[in-house]
């Protein structure tokens, strides 16, 4: 089937595990996914809030280079996705398409010339908080939250020159109204749920998918059993929860899938990428048809990132 994921932490896994990407003990490998096709992946790098300034730029320094290394190793399954024609080539060769994500705003080193950097090694979108506080300004989990700094209101417009996607997943609320009243173009959460479904503060309000779904942005839901249900007691019939409210917010054209796999703990009932066909079925048996299964678990973001950052 077709699947394209837009947030995984495994690559940050692969180094610090020292585990290959092709096949692993992780929630996603090559080969778990090989019944995928075509299959384009967001392979993150994390940047933990505990780095800041060179120890940050050089932590995402280490983990493009293990991806490149993972790359280099399997040429033949996998490519990195770059540029918009990049993703039709992936789908002639029947190769994964790699694309490389920033999970924290750290990995700027508060060092506005290091979105050159970014550029430089593919990054296609940044989340651009993780849970704390940055340079750019506060994550979800912060007790006294605010908006973009000057830094970061200035990190904002040289991304999106950049033709880089600002992503407000783990953004705070005024971080997230920040950076929709400044963003000339669409922004996304790529992994984050409904609030209304689930009152954690990583996931969405209504008034905030509305405002993405508006703005040509896409939302990718979270298979983290916390953030689909409170608890660990979640699995498929959460997610289709959360799908069928964001559907109904109008969001046919904007959702998507972001299993944060290898950055959580998975339902029992999607522990890795090798279920994602299940998953599918599942919606399938829900009643949903094959086009709009097709739009959640792949066309949104394949048109979204093959169509909308075409800048580089």
């Amino acid at each position: 089937m077709k699947f394209f994921d837009l947030h995984c932490d495994t690559i940050t896994e692969c180094l610090e595990r020292d585990q290959p990407l092709a096949e692993n003990n992780l929630q996603l490998s090559l080969e778990a996914g090989a019944g995928l096709s075509p299959w384009f992946q967001c392979f993150a790098a994390w940047i933990p809030d505990t780095l800041r300034r060179d120890a940050a730029v050089e932590r995402f320094r280490q983990i493009y280079r293990r991806l490149r290394r993972e790359i280099d190793k399997t040429p033949g399954r996998i490519m990195q996705c770059v540029s918009p024609g990049d993703f039709a080539w992936a789908e002639r060769e029947h190769k994964t398409g790699a694309v490389f994500t920033v999970e924290g705003g750290a990995a700027l080193g508060g060092d506005l010339e290091n979105v050159g950097l970014f550029s430089k090694y593919g990054v296609k979108a940044v989340t651009l908080t993780w849970n704390g506080e940055n340079e750019i300004g506060s994550g979800a989990m912060e007790p006294s939250p605010h908006g973009l700094t000057a830094f970061g209101r200035e990190a904002v417009r040289r991304l999106e020159d950049a033709g880089i996607a600002l992503d407000v997943s783990h953004a705070s609320d005024p971080l997230f109204y920040d950076v929709a009243e400044l963003a000339r173009g669409p922004i996304i959460a790529t992994h984050s749920n409904s609030r209304s479904l689930c009152p954690h503060p990583r996931n969405l309000t209504d008034e905030q998918f509305k405002i993405i779904r508006d703005s040509g942005g896409l939302v990718g839901l979270n298979f983290y059993p916390v953030f689909l249900h409170g608890s660990g007691e979640a699995g498929r019939k959460d997610i289709l929860a959360h799908a069928e409210h964001f559907l109904a917010l109008g969001g046919e054209d904007t959702l998507a899938i972001g299993s944060d796999f290898d950055g959580a703990a998975m339902p029992e009932d999607i522990p890795g990428i090798g279920t994602i066909p299940m998953l599918a079925e599942y919606f399938s048996q829900h009643g949903y048809p094959d086009s709009l299964i097709e739009k959640i678990f792949y066309g949104n973001a394949r048109r979204f990132f093959e169509n909308t950052l075409d800048k580089n």
